[in-house]
């Protein structure tokens, strides 16, 4: 397979594993539980940063469009200004400082755990300023309620990343479907 249709196929189904899992949430308040962090973390060790980058843009791009890949099944302009959009634009920043640190060090699972953790406080951080502007709320309240509940269900995704991702890129590696980065 040519090599650049290999790129674009990859990246593609990253972006659609982004909108099947994205959608699946646990309306909990104004922010809700959702696979679309999972999915990331997963995606992230699999393609590589560039690769993660691109696939979480284009799903962006087609809840922006609206089509329903955000969480609670919704889409459009709407929900990127509504009180989650932070957590949506927030996810690209995210990738970009966990990426860094995986694509280096991989199989340092201890410092990827790491590196998503703090990537996942830059998530918190742009989603929880952006929720406190679109809901009229303190920094605080929404700390409380877009950040607090969600710390420890987080740490057992990126745990469940750091131990399923690595397996599951070497066997996809090892059949040549996934290309290096």
């Amino acid at each position: 397979m040519n090599k650049n249709v290999k790129e674009l196929t990859v990246v593609a189904l990253m972006a659609a594993i982004l909108c099947v899992l994205g959608p699946v949430s646990l309306p909990i308040g104004p922010v809700p539980i959702s696979l679309t962090t999972l999915a990331i973390y997963f995606i992230v060790y699999l393609v590589g940063t560039k690769r993660s980058v691109i696939a979480c843009a284009i799903y962006i791009l087609i809840g922006l469009v609206g089509l329903p890949v955000f969480s609670g099944y919704t889409g459009g302009p709407q929900k990127l200004l509504g009180p989650t959009g932070g957590y949506i634009i927030g996810y690209l920043p995210m990738i970009i400082v966990m990426g860094l640190v995986v694509e280096k060090h991989k199989t340092n699972r201890v410092l990827c755990i790491l590196a998503m953790e703090a990537a996942t406080w830059i998530l918190y951080l742009l989603g929880t300023a952006w929720l406190a502007h679109a809901a009229g709320m303190t920094f605080r309240a929404a700390l409380g309620v877009g950040v607090l509940p969600f710390v420890l269900l987080d740490l057992v995704k990126i745990c469940a990343a750091a131990i399923f991702a690595p397996i599951i890129e070497s066997r996809l590696s090892k059949a040549g479907v996934l290309p290096s980065y």
